[in-house]
């Protein structure tokens, strides 16, 4: 898909051979692209002790195991507790000096009562080594060059996602980041009909959005798919009032 194109009552989805698709109505559900990390030797050990975003199922893989995540965001700190119930020693890496201005007070209470987990500031991972599986990692301590080698049974990677919607028309409105704003967001972006937006009914009527492409949403399977079991019933009533 490479753009939508609406000529009332239609909506149109033009595809990347030129062709376009029209409806009534429509659902973006694209998902994000997760921002990766340039290291030597991550990419060969992606999803085997490398993964992006909590792999919940490896937790108990872990049991007696070196953890490391990276990530100042609330999103790890939440797994560094999680895999702290499971793991010898959870380490939190971050580039910045503090974890006070990106992830909320209450996870940082937490983190710090628990024994088995240590946050190393101002360090980044600069190479990943294993044969079949992660074994060690190279960490880089930014305020001094200095690097050291330390064994390594997982990393888990928290650095964002990107929509990836810059192929929407700029009449859907969006975050800052590029999300896609829904519901009573929408309001103050032209909303063009008396009555109020539907819950996930982007600024443009008729255009539903659902997962994690939608901005405030929770970025879980689970949550992308209640969205979108929601938005299917939210399009028969908006078909109800325009047919």
């Amino acid at each position: 898909m490479v753009g939508i194109r609406i000529a009332d009552p239609y909506r149109y989805v033009t595809l990347a051979s030129g062709r376009e698709i029209g409806c009534y109505t429509l659902l973006v559900a694209t998902g994000v692209a997760y921002r990766t990390l340039a290291v030597p030797g991550l990419d060969r050990l992606t999803d085997r002790g490398v993964y992006y975003g909590a792999a919940m199922t490896e937790a108990s893989a872990c049991e007696g195991k070196q953890v490391f995540v990276v990530g100042g965001a609330n999103s790890a700190g939440q797994a560094a507790l999680y895999f702290a119930d499971y793991a010898k020693q959870v380490s939190i890496l971050v580039r910045g000096e503090s974890l006070e201005a990106s992830m909320s007070s209450y996870l940082l209470q937490e983190i710090e009562l628990r024994d088995n987990i240590a946050v190393q500031t101002q360090t980044e991972v600069v190479g990943c080594f294993g044969e079949e599986n992660l074994e060690r990692l190279c960490l880089r301590e930014s305020s001094t060059g200095t690097e050291r080698s330390v064994e390594a049974s997982a990393l888990f990677i928290f650095i964002g996602a990107a929509p990836k919607t810059q192929w929407l028309p700029e009449t859907i409105a969006r975050d800052q980041a590029g999300f896609v704003l829904t519901g009573s967001d929408v309001k103050a972006h032209g909303w063009s009909l008396d009555r109020d937006p539907f819950p996930l009914e982007s600024s443009v009527p008729g255009i539903f959005v659902a997962g994690d492409v939608r901005a405030a949403s929770i970025k879980r399977v689970a949550c992308a798919t209640g969205d979108g079991a929601v938005a299917v019933s939210l399009i028969h009533q908006y078909l109800r009032a325009v047919r």
